[in-house]
């Protein structure tokens, strides 16, 4: 059973870095996968912004590689850095206009990319699929719709 596990911890890395990959290939409004993350879980936050730590621990990410995704974020204006008024050591990640709009186009592009991505797919495998990577730590929820 451990050497089954540890192919599974494998291909599921292997599936990992050949589904960035493809995403990134497909030039999804210029983003890539973990920047299209990045903006999916702040439109998806109260008032679109969290702190950095929670935006780092949200994409798996560490607070340095978060840092890293973000600077060019920030320089292209989809997000925006605001401190905490109370607390100077605490930085909060805001989700731009310009990054809701941008964000609002990727989302239809990203989706039908995720669809090519898991030809003949079911609704029922993928929510197996989704229920295997939830029991791993996957904790990624749909987005509210407006008005929902």
């Amino acid at each position: 059973m451990s050497k089954t596990a540890l192919i599974v911890l494998l291909n599921i890395l292997k599936v990992q870095s050949l589904i960035s990959r493809k995403f990134d290939s497909l030039s999804v409004h210029g983003l890539g996968l973990t920047d299209y993350m990045v903006l999916y879980l702040l439109s998806g936050s109260a008032e679109q912004k969290l702190r950095r730590i929670d935006l780092a621990e949200k994409t798996g990410l560490t607070a340095s590689g978060i840092t890293r995704v973000l600077n060019p974020l920030e320089k292209i204006g989809l997000v925006s850095r605001e401190t905490n008024e109370r607390d100077a050591r605490v930085s909060y990640v805001v989700l731009t206009e310009t990054g809701a709009k941008v964000f609002k186009e990727a989302s239809k592009t990203a989706e039908n990319v995720a669809v090519k991505l898991f030809p003949g797919a079911t609704a029922k495998s993928l929510n197996s699929i989704n229920q295997l990577l939830k029991s791993l730590g996957g904790d990624i929820e749909p987005l509210k719709e407006p008005g929902a």
